[in-house]
């Protein structure tokens, strides 16, 4: 199967739909959610720590609305964006305009909201707003993927998948014709942005202590298949490259390999112990570049350095390039996170 008529999915862009029922974030989630991502910064667990950095419950790690997104997303790829045998993660944008904290009904919404044709390939960006019970956006999540066709895995893959799957996902290409597709738009209004996460007194660095140039401390991270089933469960990312070795072969790739989204709340917490407060940070961007492979005999390791690329007083705030490094190679193209510093 070849990939989907341009002009058929570019007729889609700006397809949006709102998840009926809210997530509600629960203290329980958040612990195991940062134990999967081997955050070990004490707002993520200990009500105690939480409330003297500021916060009324514990804090979620950064990259935690990827939970609630992987299931407001299913509809999109099982309806929406079809044709393809399935998706590649290539960036991720993550906006934390406030905290988020155990106790947050969250709404989540999904739009289709950039299709791109690069050397061949389709890049699908789909972009996730979560809205808390006041109305105010607090998160805003922008995720790109390369569609996969077909012709570019090995034919056998799709009863190999069929066969592991849980029973009520489904992870095979599927087609819609124009004819029952109904294309549905967002609302005209304006959204109100939390302002939370600028008005709040960080509980970070001094930025008098920090010079441009400054490197992070090195920090590695040990991966073993049960970690990448442990995220897996935990996410809801039930992809079977991540944990079956079978199916990633088919898929061509050299062996299991970790969620880019595991490896991205690595690097999260990798900054964040360094910064000292998780809710310092506004925005992080990942260009994924390499695989994290993860045998079964030798497990994996990633190794985390990075170094203040900037400084602005005005704001007290910083940029950080954070570098992932996996086998030798690096697994993040460019990797960002602007902070606030006390």
């Amino acid at each position: 199967m070849s990939a989907p008529d341009s002009p058929s999915l570019d007729s889609r862009l700006g397809h949006y739909y709102v998840i009926d029922e809210p997530y509600l974030v629960g203290r329980e989630k958040v612990r195991e959610y940062a134990r999967a991502v081997q955050d070990y910064h004490p707002v993520h667990r200990d009500e105690k720590a939480a409330a003297q950095l500021g916060y009324s419950g514990v804090v979620t790690p950064l990259t935690f609305t990827s939970i609630p997104a992987m299931a407001a997303n299913r509809d999109l790829f099982e309806s929406v964006v079809v044709g393809y045998e399935t998706y590649v993660q290539t960036e991720q944008v993550f906006e934390q305009h406030r905290p988020i904290v155990a106790g947050d009904e969250l709404t989540t919404d999904v739009e289709l909201s950039s299709v791109r044709r690069v050397a061949g390939r389709d890049l699908i960006t789909v972009t996730n707003t979560f809205t808390d019970a006041h109305g105010e956006v607090v998160h805003t999540m922008h995720t790109t993927v390369v569609g996969v066709t077909s012709d570019e895995v090995d034919p056998g893959i799709s009863d190999a998948v069929r066969s592991i799957m849980v029973h009520d996902v489904n992870m095979l290409s599927a087609e819609q014709s124009d004819a029952e597709y109904h294309k549905t738009v967002r609302p005209e209004g304006e959204q109100h942005i939390s302002t939370g996460g600028v008005d709040r007194e960080p509980r970070s660095l001094r930025f008098e202590d920090l010079s441009v140039g400054d490197e992070l401390p090195t920090r590695h991270a040990r991966l073993s298949r049960g970690d990448l089933v442990n995220y897996a469960g935990v996410s809801g990312d039930g992809n079977p490259i991540h944990w079956d070795e079978s199916i990633a072969k088919l898929a061509g790739l050299p062996d299991v390999i970790a969620h880019g989204m595991l490896t991205m709340g690595l690097g999260a917490g990798f900054v964040s112990a360094w910064s000292g407060d998780p809710g310092a940070v506004t925005r992080y961007s990942v260009r994924l570049s390499q695989v994290a492979v993860v045998s079964a005999a030798e497990g994996g390791d990633i190794e985390f350095s990075g170094r203040i690329k900037s400084l602005d007083a005005e704001t007290r705030s910083g940029v950080v390039i954070i570098v992932a490094k996996s086998g030798g190679r690096k697994i993040f193209g460019l990797a960002t996170m602007n902070v606030r510093f006390a």
